[in-house]
């Protein structure tokens, strides 16, 4: 019985680990997202602006 007990606790505890993991990983993924559309937008303000330069 003790040693289920340990196994119990083991297997929870590599579960939550992963669920730790993966979490970390989608926030990281969130935050490169967040940055990579910014970029995106900032480049079109950009591209729209240096369009409108040459025109006047």
């Amino acid at each position: 019985m003790k040693k289920l007990n340990l196994f119990i606790l083991a297997l929870t505890l590599m579960v939550l680990s992963s669920c730790a993991a993966v979490g970390g990983i989608f926030k990281a993924g969130a935050a490169v997202g967040i940055i990579a559309v910014v970029v995106v937008i900032l480049v079109i303000i950009w591209l729209i602006s240096l369009f409108r330069g040459r025109s006047n």
